[in-house]
C-alpha cells in the first residue's frame, strides 16, 4: 500500500488525464481517473492505495496506481 500528498496536475499527452504529483517529486496516475470533484489543478490530496502490477498505458507518465481512498487537504 503506497500513501500519497501531493498535487493534482492535468497531463495534456495521450489525450489527457488527471495525475498527482507527490511532494517527493514522484508521478503517479489513476488507473482509473481521478472523481470529478479532485480535477483541480493544485489541488492538495491525500491518497492511498496500490501500485498496480503489469499496468501498461501509453501515457508513460508515472506509476499507475488503483486508488482505494482520497481526500482533500
Amino acid at each position: 500500500m503506497s500513501h500519497i500528498t501531493g498535487k493534482v496536475t492535468y497531463v495534456d499527452i495521450s489525450g489527457g488525464f488527471w495525475g498527482i504529483v507527490g511532494d517527493d517529486g514522484a508521478k503517479w496516475h489513476p488507473q482509473n481517473g481521478l472523481p470529478a470533484s479532485f480535477r483541480q489543478e493544485g489541488l492538495r490530496v491525500q491518497a492511498s492505495g496500490k501500485p498496480a502490477v503489469a499496468a501498461f498505458g501509453i501515457s508513460m507518465w508515472g506509476q499507475q496506481m488503483d486508488i482505494t481512498d482520497i481526500k482533500k487537504l
